[in-house]
């Protein structure tokens, strides 16, 4: 069995890897350095293939721990065994002296490295990740180990460096069924009062529901599951969350607590505004949530039936998309469901919406199209520093999908490579997001746009 060893310094998230990688709680994890006192070993399965992973002390604690010895011990242990290294290091804090020291030892154990940047969990933190490029590894993987962003990437690249047999087209079809068997997740979300018990009702009201309840543990959500137009669907009901001011009880503190958890396990979710009220503060804290979890939304606008009730039902829907666009304006991406919860009106067309979104999110823009349409954009509208010699200069880009393996709708990753990438900036990236969807909308979806520098070839 092929062993994969898990190192870096202490406190960059060795553990929190390890444990996602294995699906268990086993490692121990805290914010301490140096929690991880022995070597842990897993198994991890990929496809048909078994490997094992292995979590390490962290090398280089500068502690008075008597253990710390026998800590790098065993750390130094686990290099010689290893088929394959993963060098896991923080894009927080950037390149350390004891990175720069751990990359030349392991580049003399002369073993194939994979450099993880974990807690690679915004945008701005990816973009940084070009500063470790410099440490000469070829292989590089943007991680947040807490958070599951960049997994499914890294084990590719994990089972292309230890020649593992690829599953067969069986294989693929079986995952795949499996896959679209399971129930769509939709987290019902928003504000107290908006009207999201009654878009339950109002779902499971309709004659082509068939509807069984199983209560959530004393940690999720009530789930509903239930069937609609043939479909499967998994309703998380929700909370209403309020403003911080006046949460008071310990009960509804866990409540909202649960909302927040009940957006982390949704596949979409449907933000149910009450558009006669308008948009308040905390609809757009809500919806801001929703944008930091990457999750794919629609805007439900409840109440439409008490939205200017006396104006023509096409300049009632225009003015309130024109009034939501400027409220959400983040939220860009996400299509505008106008409903009655009450009345009953529109929740075909939201579920037209949300299969809209489950759709789009599967399709793929091949890398020939992707690549005309950024550089005849960079062409055109040259980004930071115009086209001098110090200006950023786009090679290839591609799409890959990270998700978990349980997510119904994967979110799309750009992955931009470029000289001198460190020139790129988070507003130029949204203006490159917007040729990509000009060619292909994607209602619903976000995207995840990230640089990587040309990574050098490492001498060994």
């Amino acid at each position: 069995m092929k062993t994969v060893a898990i190192v870096g310094r202490p406190n960059v998230g060795k553990s929190a890897l390890f444990n996602r990688l294995a699906g268990l709680n086993i490692s121990i994890v805290h914010d301490l350095a140096g929690v991880t006192r022995d070597r842990i070993t897993a198994e991890c399965r990929r496809g048909p293939e078994i490997f094992q992973i292995m979590d390490t002390g962290g090398i280089g604690a500068n502690t008075d721990d008597v253990l710390t010895g026998q800590v790098q011990t065993e750390a130094e242990i686990a290099l010689d065994v290893a088929d394959l290294l993963l060098f896991v290091v923080d894009v927080f804090e950037g390149v350390t002296p004891i990175d720069q020291t751990l990359s030349a030892m392991l580049r003399r154990t002369r073993k194939p490295v994979i450099l993880v940047c974990n807690k690679a969990d915004s945008e701005k933190r990816r973009l940084g990740s070009g500063e470790f490029s410099r440490l000469g590894f070829e292989d590089i993987a943007e991680v947040s180990a807490v958070h599951g962003y960049g997994i499914d990437a890294l084990v590719e690249t994990i089972s292309e460096k230890l020649g593992l047999r690829e599953t067969t087209e069986a294989e693929q079809k079986e995952a795949q069924e499996r896959q679209r068997s399971r129930p769509l997740k939709l987290a019902i979300i928003g504000r107290p009062n908006a009207g999201k018990s009654s878009l339950v009702n109002a779902i499971l009201g309709q004659d082509r529901a068939i509807v069984s309840e199983l209560a959530g543990t004393t940690r999720d959500s009530l789930d509903i599951h239930c069937t609609y137009n043939g479909r499967r669907y998994q309703l998380i009901d929700t909370a209403g969350i309020r403003r911080t001011a006046k949460v008071d009880t310990e009960v509804e503190i866990f409540s909202i607590q649960r909302s927040i958890q009940a957006v982390k396990r949704a596949d979409i979710c449907l933000l149910v505004v009450d558009c006669a009220d308008g948009a308040k503060m905390q609809d757009r804290k809500i919806a801001q949530l929703i944008l930091e979890e990457r999750k794919p939304c629609i805007l439900v606008m409840n109440k439409f039936d008490l939205f200017h009730p006396t104006a023509k039902q096409k300049d009632r829907l225009e003015e309130l998309k024109e009034m939501m666009g400027r409220e959400f304006f983040f939220l860009h991406y996400a299509p505008l469901v106008a409903i009655s919860a009450k009345e009953k009106d529109n929740i075909g067309k939201l579920f037209v919406q949300i299969e809209a979104v489950r759709n789009g999110a599967q399709t793929r823009i091949g890398t020939g199209v992707l690549n005309r349409l950024l550089h005849e954009a960079i062409e055109n509208t040259p980004g930071p520093l115009g086209r001098s010699r110090f200006a950023f200069k786009l090679l290839y880009v591609t799409q890959v999908h990270d998700t978990d393996e349980n997510a119904q709708v994967p979110v799309p990753h750009f992955v931009l490579f470029a000289n001198r990438a460190a020139k790129m900036t988070e507003g130029y990236l949204r203006f490159l997001e917007s040729v990509i969807r000009q060619e292909w909308p994607a209602p619903g979806v976000p995207f995840r746009m990230s640089v990587r520098g040309k990574q050098p070839k490492s001498k060994h």
